[in-house]
């Protein structure tokens, strides 16, 4: 009769599975029992907003200043492109506004010119008209005086409308120049925000089409966490309700926290967060934010991805615990 022996690889993994099954039993212990009866209790990764820089016009990137992982801080030069076109085109456009001003000095001279003619010929019907009265003149003499009056009234309208257009130029020409200027501002990029770069997607001597992503960069100002309620737990607390965020990697560090968003409406729990049972519910979603303060103080150790819980309290005059 044989008898088979167990192999002690078998008892090493067993053993190992019974450690993890232990291990499991303490850390849920820890975490979720030992929280106080008036708090409630989610499970989320920190989260940021991303903001991506583009060009505004297309051209050549001429310099990145920055590298993935860099920390920026608000109005910080990240992206230089390419501006000898932009540059050309302003010197152009600025003689085109000096052009345009002169032929609005030769406008208004021609219009003293008219004004003048105007007068002379107004005398001349004067004149005439008296002539006549004394039988010096003729009628042909009058109407001749008379044609002259509206011609030379003409021609002052025409030069006056002539300075018109030329003032028209100047500011079509002027409103070039600013355009050019605008563009010109707009192609040294900054930093919209504080953070930290995420992505550096285009490189220097690329050629990018208007509105070209080339970063990405995290907003470190608002960092949070989403969670999903039950509607008792929902109820009980409100905008601002203080709480504490217990990540993962760093369970010793309680993070500082409020409540700045509930939903208004209730939704089932996405099906990367609980079990089948609990998808089953009705749950409320809720923005647990980072105080920012603290979000200062620790800039290299929050990271947007982290898990951990958020615990909220649900009677403001509860005592937090030894553990958050």
């Amino acid at each position: 009769m044989s008898t088979t022996k167990k192999s002690p690889v078998l008892y090493w993994i067993f053993g190992l599975l019974v450690l993890a099954a232990v291990l499991s039993a303490i850390y849920y212990t820890f975490y979720y029992a030992s929280a106080p009866v008036y708090f409630a209790i989610g499970n989320g990764r920190l989260e940021a907003n991303d903001v991506h820089i583009a060009s505004k016009l297309p051209g050549r990137i001429e310099q990145v200043t920055v590298k993935e992982g860099d920390q920026v801080i608000k109005s910080q030069l990240v992206v230089k492109m390419d501006t000898k076109t932009l540059e050309a085109q302003l010197k152009q456009a600025e003689s085109q506004v000096l052009k345009a001003k002169v032929e609005r000095q030769r406008a208004m001279a021609i219009v003293e010119e008219r004004n003048s003619e105007c007068k002379y010929a107004k005398k001349q019907l004067q004149r005439t008209q008296d002539l006549i009265q004394r039988n010096f003149a003729s009628e042909d003499d009058l109407d001749t005086a008379q044609l002259k009056v509206e011609t030379t009234q003409a021609a002052c309208a025409a030069a006056e409308a002539m300075v018109e257009v030329a003032e028209a130029s100047i500011q079509a020409a002027q409103a070039s120049v600013e355009r050019l200027k605008a563009d010109l501002e707009d192609s040294s990029i900054t930093s919209p925000i504080s953070g930290r770069v995420l992505y550096r997607i285009a490189e220097p001597g690329e050629i990018v089409a208007s509105g070209s992503k080339i970063l990405t960069i995290i907003d470190l100002s608002d960092v949070y966490m989403t969670i999903f309620l039950s509607e008792m737990d929902a109820g009980k607390i409100s905008m601002g309700s203080s709480a504490r965020i217990i990540l993962d990697a760093v369970p010793e560090l309680p993070i500082p926290a409020e409540v700045s968003f509930i939903s208004p409406l209730a939704q089932f729990t996405p099906k990367v967060v609980e079990t089948r049972e609990e998808r089953s519910k009705l749950r409320f979603r809720v923005k647990v934010s980072v105080n920012n303060a603290f979000l200062q103080d620790h800039i290299d150790l929050i990271k947007p991805g982290m898990p951990g819980m958020a615990y909220i309290k649900l009677n403001p005059e509860a005592e937090w615990s030894d553990i958050l």
